[in-house]
């Protein structure tokens, strides 16, 4: 099968039905390297039937999107009050705390739990990061060069996904006001560290 040619047709099959049967959102590269690995293919060949896809499902009641880590297929927004009859669990429902803490952290990446805190005005409880930690929105990306070493939190790419978001530059923007208040708080000098 090495340096097979396949029809633009196949090739949109064989991607469609690649991101279909896929348990998790699939990148460009790793459907190149793994489902045509022995075929011969250009990334714009693959490109073109991505786009061929999305084209094809744009007035269905399915969507091809990308998001944080590859293509997935989705239902539309739209169809959520007919579809959420489907399962019997309801979506959690968190906490605005928890929301407050998730959306500073993507939006001032990498931050610590002080700086979080200070922009808060109220202790961020540790319950709160374990909780974004353990649904895998957010990571320990190193550790900030002052007293104590306070971890720096970044979200991941199971944020973007969850979020349907390709990428950090796709989050609504901050009104100027807030993010200038946001600034002032983090240049804030006093900002201490609580313990881990």
């Amino acid at each position: 099968m090495a340096g097979r040619r396949i029809s633009d047709e196949q090739l949109v099959e064989i991607i469609e039905a690649a991101i279909f049967v896929a348990d998790k959102p699939i990148s460009k590269r790793h459907i190149k390297d793994t489902v045509l690995m022995d075929i011969a293919i250009s990334m714009s060949r693959i490109n073109h039937a991505i786009e061929t896809i999305q084209t094809h499902f744009q007035t269905r009641g399915i969507r091809l999107v990308e998001v944080g880590s590859g293509y997935r297929f989705q239902a539309c927004s739209s169809l959520s009050p007919w579809l959420s009859n489907l399962w019997q669990e309801r979506a959690p429902k968190y906490s605005r705390a928890l929301l407050e803490t998730l959306s500073l952290i993507a939006y001032r990446q990498p931050i610590t739990r002080g700086e979080i805190e200070q922009v808060r005005g109220v202790t961020t409880g540790s319950n709160i990061i374990k909780t974004l930690l353990e649904r895998e929105w957010v990571k320990v990306v190193g550790h900030k060069e002052v007293p104590g070493k306070p971890a720096l939190y970044a979200t991941t790419k199971q944020f973007l996904d969850y979020f349907s978001l390709t990428g950090l530059e796709n989050l609504p923007a901050l009104p100027a006001q807030q993010e200038s208040k946001i600034d002032q708080l983090l240049s804030d000098p006093s900002v201490r560290e609580p313990s881990e």
